[in-house]
């Protein structure tokens, strides 16, 4: 990984490329637990972070930002954001 002096050779893009090392390590210390933490398709938004609320047979009942449900799908951690090397994620969609 490089480091923050090294992602300003992309100007003004570099926040968009990657977190800060204070974004990092916060996302790094936040609590995540991989077996509730999901993501539900939403038409404006593509995806939205959700909490599984509780399982069912064959259904999932979810809490979402939006409010709404539909296909649901594993979440990776916090410090993945904007992770440079995408085969170090857990889940890829």
């Amino acid at each position: 990984m490089s480091s923050d002096s090294e992602m300003a050779i992309f100007g003004a893009a570099a926040p968009y490329l990657r977190k800060s090392e204070k974004e990092r390590i916060e996302a790094q210390n936040k609590p995540f637990d991989a077996k509730t933490s999901v993501f539900v398709v939403h038409a404006k938004e593509s995806y939205v972070k959700s909490t599984i609320q509780s399982k069912e047979g064959g259904k999932v009942t979810v809490k979402t930002e939006a409010g709404e449900e539909d296909q649901v799908f594993a979440m990776n951690p916090p410090k993945y954001d904007k992770i440079e090397d995408m085969a170090m994620m857990t889940h890829l969609h």
